[in-house]
C-alpha cells in the first residue's frame, strides 16, 4: 500500500509540474540537451527567436561568440524564449510605431536597425549565471524576490528585470509572463522558460518620463512632475550615466587588479580560479523619488492640472509649517533656488541614486536573521541614512517586523534598555512618529521603464520640518561605509546577490573618482569591495572594505541633522593582517587636523587593559547589568567601545573579542556643513590592511544620558 501511494505521488508531482506542451513525454531527458539544441527540437515555436541568437553577438565587443554559440556552451544560463507567436505581435507592434513598413524582419530600413532591435529582443531574454548552478532563475528563485524586486543578476543587455506575481502568474518587468506549463525547463547548460511576449523596456530617462507626464497631463504624479519642471531638474534628471568614466573602461584606460592577493588584502573568500578583482565597467547614474499621488493632492484641494498648481502646493507647505522653522526659505517663484520653499520640499523626495524595492534596506546578518533565513523572517529593525538630493539632510528608511512595511522617518520605542535580556525589537511607535509608509508593491510604482530611476508612491506626505530634523538628532546614526557611496547603489555593487566574481571583489580604480565621496590621497592606495555575499561575517551589513598599500584616504561623511555635540565612531574588526593607521577629521579637506593617537588595529578592546587583562572579565557574558555598565564606561574613557548586538556570524559581534568601535571625534558639530575623515598609513609595509566596516554619528543626548546610558544594540 505504501509503495502504490509513493508510486502515485510521483505520477501526481510529474503531472503537475511544468512541462514543454509540444512534446511531454521528452521532458524529463531534457538534461542530456542544451539550451540551443533544445530549442531547436520545437521549430514551430521558436524558430524567429533561434534565428535571431545566431545573429546577435553576446556582447558588444567585435569577434566575440553569437548568442546561440554561448546556449551551446557549458554554463549556468537562463533563457526567456520567445515563441513565434509572440514575435510576429512584436514586429506589428514596431508597424504601429512607424519603425517598419511591414511585420517582417525583412522590413527595416537598413542593418543598423535591424541589429539594435535583435540586441534588444535577444539580449534581454538571456542571463548567465557564471560558474554558479544556484545561479539559474528557477520560478521558484525568481518569486522568493517579491513584487518590484529586481533580479541580482543583469541579463545580456545590462537590464535588471523586475518581478510582480499576479496569482500563479510570473511577470517580467510587469507586462511579460512565463509560461506556467512550459518553464523551468532543466538543461545542460541552464534552464528555459517560454515566454509570450518580448522584453524590450522602454529605458527612457526620468527627464523623458516626466516630460511625457505632462505632455498628455496623464494622472498619478502630474503635481510632482510640475514641481521637478519648475525647480528646473529637468537637466540632472537626463543623465543616465558618466560617459568619461566608460570610455575609459572601453579603451583600457580602467585597469582589473590582477592577483590582488599577492599586493594584500587577505581574503576568506578567494576563490582559487579567480584571484582577481574587477573594476566596474559602467558608471551609471541614477534617483530615487518617494512621491506623494495625484490623488492625495486632490484630496488637499489641489487640482494638478490647473494653471496655479504649483503656487498653490507652495501655499500648502507654508500654511502646514512643513520646512524647518530657522533654514531662512524663502515663499518666491524663484523655484530654482535652494532657498525656496518648494525647492527645499521637493528635493527632500529625492534621492541620488537608484534603489530596487528589495534594496531599500538590509536583511542580511542582523540579530536573529541569518544569511540562511527567508528574506520574509525579519527579526530587529533595519535602516539606512541617506542625504537626500543636495547632500544637506538625512532621510531615514527603516523596516522591522513590527513595522508591516518600509518607512521613512520612524521614530518608534525599542526593547533595548536592558543590557542582558532586551529583544532589540520595535515596542511600540507613537503616532506622530510613524513616519511615512513607501508603498513597493503599489501598480504606481514605476521600476521598470525609467532606465535611471524608481518611483515609489507614499501613503503620507513627506516633508523636512523642525520635529523631523530634531528625531533625527535624538538618535544614534550608523551608516555603513557603501552607504556613502550613491554610485555603489545605482551600479549595484553594494551588497550584490552573486556569487560572479566581478560582484564578489569590486576594483576601485586610482585614476579616476568613481566615488565622488572617496579620494585617495596618493598613488600607493589600493581599495577592494569584498561583497561577501553567502559569506558569515560579523559585519554590519555582511560586506566589508579593505584599503591597503601604503594607504591613505579619505572620506566625505553624511551631515549631521542639527548642531550638538557628536562622537564619530569608526568599527574594527582586529587581525593581524591590519595595519596602524593615523586619523584625521574636519571640515576642510586639504588641510584635517590629526585627531588623537595612531590606532593600531591588530588589537581589540582588552589590549586597552594592558598585558594581564582578559576577555572574561570585560564581556557581557557572566556579569549584570550594572557591571556590564561599569566596564562599557571603563572602556569609553579608554575611547573604545565594544561593537554591538546588531550583526553577527556564528555569534553576535559585541560578544567577539577582536570588535570593537574606537571614538574617533567628540566635539560640537553643526548641520549645513561638509565633515571629512582621513586613514593614513603610519607603516611602510605596502600589504597591511585598513579594514572599514561603518561609522556612527552619536549626539550628546544619546551617548551622555543622565536618564538611561546608551543601549547596546
Amino acid at each position: 500500500m505504501k509503495k502504490l501511494f509513493f508510486l502515485l505521488s510521483i505520477l501526481l508531482f510529474i503531472v503537475c509540474s511544468c512541462s514543454e506542451e509540444i512534446d511531454t513525454s521528452d521532458r524529463y531527458v531534457f538534461t542530456d540537451k542544451t539550451i540551443a539544441s533544445y530549442l531547436e527540437n520545437f521549430p514551430d515555436v521558436y524558430s524567429q527567436y533561434l534565428e535571431l541568437t545566431k545573429k546577435v553577438p553576446i556582447s558588444g565587443r567585435k569577434d566575440v561568440s553569437s548568442v546561440y554559440q554561448v546556449l551551446t556552451a557549458r554554463g549556468n544560463y537562463t533563457c526567456f524564449a520567445v515563441t513565434n507567436e509572440a514575435m510576429d505581435a512584436y514586429l506589428q507592434s514596431l508597424v504601429d510605431e512607424g519603425l517598419i513598413s511591414e511585420p517582417s524582419w525583412d522590413a527595416f530600413p537598413n542593418q543598423q536597425k535591424l541589429d539594435s532591435v535583435m540586441r534588444v529582443v535577444v539580449l534581454n531574454s538571456i542571463i548567465d549565471g557564471g560558474d554558479e548552478e544556484s545561479q539559474r532563475y528557477t520560478t521558484n528563485l525568481i518569486s522568493s524576490y517579491g513584487d518590484n524586486a529586481v533580479l541580482p543578476l543583469s541579463n545580456a543587455y545590462d537590464h535588471k528585470l523586475t518581478v510582480q506575481k499576479t496569482e500563479d502568474i510570473i511577470y517580467l518587468d510587469k507586462e511579460c509572463a512565463i509560461d506556467k506549463l512550459n518553464c523551468d525547463i532543466p538543461l545542460i547548460n541552464g534552464v528555459v522558460h517560454q515566454v509570450h511576449r518580448v522584453i524590450a523596456p522602454r529605458d527612457l530617462t526620468c527627464a523623458r518620463y516626466i516630460q511625457n507626464i505632462l505632455d498628455e497631463e496623464s494622472e498619478g504624479y502630474l503635481m510632482f512632475a510640475k514641481a521637478l519642471q519648475a525647480c528646473d531638474l529637468f537637466d540632472t534628471l537626463s543623465v543616465e550615466s558618466d560617459k568619461v568614466y566608460e570610455q575609459m573602461y572601453s579603451d583600457g584606460k580602467i585597469e582589473d587588479m590582477e592577483n590582488y592577493m599577492d599586493k594584500g588584502g587577505y581574503d576568506m573568500t578567494n576563490d582559487p580560479k579567480d584571484l582577481n578583482a574587477y573594476a566596474p565597467e559602467r558608471r551609471k547614474i541614477g534617483f530615487t523619488f518617494f512621491c506623494e499621488t495625484d490623488d492625495f493632492w486632490q484630496s488637499q484641494g489641489i487640482d494638478p492640472k490647473a494653471a496655479d498648481a504649483v503656487e498653490k502646493l507652495q501655499e500648502w507647505i507654508a500654511t502646514n509649517h512643513y520646512y524647518v522653522s530657522d533654514g531662512g526659505y524663502q515663499s518666491n517663484t524663484d523655484y530654482t533656488s535652494p532657498k525656496n520653499m518648494l525647492h527645499q520640499w521637493l528635493v527632500y523626495h529625492i534621492l541620488p541614486m537608484k534603489i530596487p524595492a528589495n534594496k531599500l534596506v538590509y536583511h542580511c546578518n542582523e540579530n536573529g536573521h541569518p544569511i540562511s533565513k527567508p528574506t520574509s523572517n525579519f527579526t530587529i529593525p533595519v535602516m539606512e541614512w541617506y542625504p537626500v538630493y543636495g547632500g544637506d539632510r538625512l532621510i531615514k528608511i527603516y523596516e522591522s517586523a513590527e513595522s508591516n512595511g518600509i518607512f521613512l522617518n520612524r521614530f518608534p520605542t525599542r526593547d533595548v534598555e536592558d543590557m542582558v535580556n532586551s529583544t532589540g525589537h520595535e515596542n511600540g511607535c507613537a503616532p506622530e512618529k510613524v513616519g511615512v509608509k513607501i508603498l513597493t508593491t503599489s501598480e504606481q510604482a514605476v521600476v521598470t521603464d525609467v532606465a535611471n530611476a524608481c518611483i515609489y508612491p507614499i501613503d503620507q506626505p513627506l516633508f523636512y520640518n523642525d520635529d523631523v530634523r530634531d528625531n533625527l538628532g535624538k538618535e544614534r546614526i550608523r551608516f555603513d561605509l557603501f552607504s556613502l557611496f550613491p554610485e555603489a547603489m545605482t551600479n549595484d555593487i553594494r551588497r550584490a546577490e552573486s556569487k560572479l566574481g566581478k560582484d564578489q571583489h569590486v576594483y576601485v580604480p586610482k585614476n579616476y573618482p568613481y566615488f565622488a565621496n572617496m579620494t585617495f590621497m596618493n598613488d600607493l592606495t589600493e581599495f577592494i569591495h569584498y561583497n561577501g555575499h553567502t559569506f558569515s561575517w560579523a559585519n554590519y551589513c555582511q560586506d566589508e572594505d579593505k584599503a591597503f598599500g601604503q594607504f591613505d584616504i579619505l572620506f566625505r561623511l553624511p551631515p549631521v541633522p542639527k548642531a550638538n555635540t557628536y562622537e564619530l565612531r569608526y568599527k574594527l574588526l582586529a587581525t593581524a593582517a591590519r595595519g596602524v593607521v593615523q586619523v584625521y577629521f574636519g571640515t576642510d579637506p586639504n588641510h584635517l587636523p590629526v585627531t588623537g593617537i595612531p590606532i593600531d588595529m591588530t588589537k581589540g578592546v582588552v589590549a586597552a587593559f594592558g598585558e594581564n587583562a582578559k576577555w572574561e572579565d570585560l564581556q557581557d557574558n557572566g556579569h549584570d547589568q550594572d557591571e556590564i555598565i561599569e566596564i562599557d564606561h571603563k572602556l569609553r574613557n579608554h575611547g573604545l567601545m565594544k561593537a554591538t548586538k546588531h550583526e553577527q556570524d556564528s555569534e553576535l559581534a559585541r560578544n567577539k573579542e577582536n570588535c570593537c568601535r574606537y571614538i574617533l571625534i567628540r566635539k560640537p558639530l553643526e548641520p549645513n556643513k561638509p565633515y571629512y575623515v582621513r586613514f593614513k598609513s603610519v607603516l611602510d609595509s605596502k600589504s597591511k590592511e585598513l579594514y572599514l566596516d561603518y561609522f556612527e554619528w552619536c549626539p550628546k543626548e544619546v551617548y551622555d544620558s543622565p536618564e538611561k546610558p546608551e543601549d547596546s544594540w
